[in-house]
């Protein structure tokens, strides 16, 4: 498949944010095993005075194997092979590491991955221009050539199929070689899409990948969609990333919500209402317009249906919506 610049080969920078963009944990879920994979180390960090609000996002207390007990702090880092932190950065908590005696075969390869950048952080609760321009500087001095932004959204999911990553781009070229769709989401957003408009102003193209998480298991990590994101990332990359157990526990995951839909005669039929339009949708005589009138029933139920406000497709209390991207402008 014709590679598109910078996304084959080139300086990669996956970025994953904790909160409003990583439903199930799928994002940060697949940054973090890329970053542990890689044995990548901090090279920078946000001072989080600047841009976090304790009372939304706070500080932490950790107790180490020693008894210590320290205050971690809310905050965003960049990950990368190694280097030194700019003085104007302050240090944030180093991910784990990977153990010193980990075979090869539980490294990242392919190419570029010698060369892998990873972003992690929590969603800043200010200053989102400045937040994005100081991450893009970051992202210019350590010459990325290229930036895939996770996100994972909660939606009309069924927990017992392949879960979808819905893959978008604003650059053309990008598009074009890969192809992708163009979002044709409008609404609210969040960080991501903040980077993503930054990072596309300062040169460097970008791709948004966002995973379908089964709605009605929001409150549990979802390693089904971590699968998903990593999977795709894969597709376009031409990485290979090891699982390890991720497979095993993605097995566990769906037989876990198996059984408390056993004992729940209402979550049991819905499920097998998402299981009918799913496959409807995916079935190869599927014409285009059975897909786009699957996709206005599906916004008619998150909007105006039974299931809109405070229903099933509505975000866990206390956040806000997410992003709705899967959408194609054709639709």
């Amino acid at each position: 498949m014709d590679q598109a610049a910078g996304f084959e080969g080139g300086r990669l920078l996956v970025v994953a944010f904790e909160g409003w963009n990583d439903a199930g944990e799928a994002a940060t879920g697949a940054a973090k095993l890329l970053s542990e994979r890689l044995a990548l180390v901090e090279i920078a960090a946000v001072d989080p005075e600047l841009y976090f609000d304790y009372q939304f996002t706070r500080p932490t207390v950790v107790q180490g194997d020693d008894g210590t007990r320290r205050i971690e702090w809310p905050g965003a880092a960049l990950f990368g092979p190694g280097g030194a932190a700019p003085a104007a950065f302050g240090p944030v908590a180093d991910l784990p590491a990977a153990d010193a005696d980990d075979e090869d075969s539980e490294r990242v390869t392919g190419p570029g991955a010698e060369t892998l950048h990873v972003l992690l952080g929590a969603e800043p609760a200010r200053s989102w221009k400045g937040f994005a321009a100081e991450l893009v500087d970051q992202a210019l001095a350590a010459d990325i050539e290229g930036v895939i932004l996770l996100g994972a959204m909660l939606a009309d999911a069924p927990h017992t199929r392949p879960l979808s990553v819905f893959a978008s781009s604003e650059n053309k070229e990008v598009r074009d070689r890969l192809s992708l769709e163009r979002s044709s989401y409008e609404g609210p957003v969040g960080i991501l899409s903040i980077i993503a408009d930054q990072a596309e102003r300062a040169g460097i193209p970008t791709v948004s990948l966002w995973a379908s998480v089964p709605h009605y298991v929001h409150n549990a990590p979802s390693p089904k969609a971590v699968l998903a994101l990593l999977g795709k990332i894969e597709e376009l990359t031409g990485l290979s990333i090891p699982r390890g157990t991720l497979e095993e526990e993605a097995k566990t995951w769906e037989s876990g919500v198996d059984a408390l839909a056993a004992d729940d005669e209402d979550m049991a039929g819905y499920i097998t209402q998402l299981e009918q339009a799913r496959d409807a949708v995916d079935a190869p005589e599927a014409s285009g317009e059975a897909i786009a009138q699957e996709f206005e029933r599906y916004l008619r139920r998150r909007g105006d249906g039974p299931e809109g406000p405070g229903g099933p497709g509505t975000p866990p209390r206390g956040e806000g919506p997410r992003e709705d991207p899967r959408r194609p402008r054709d639709a």
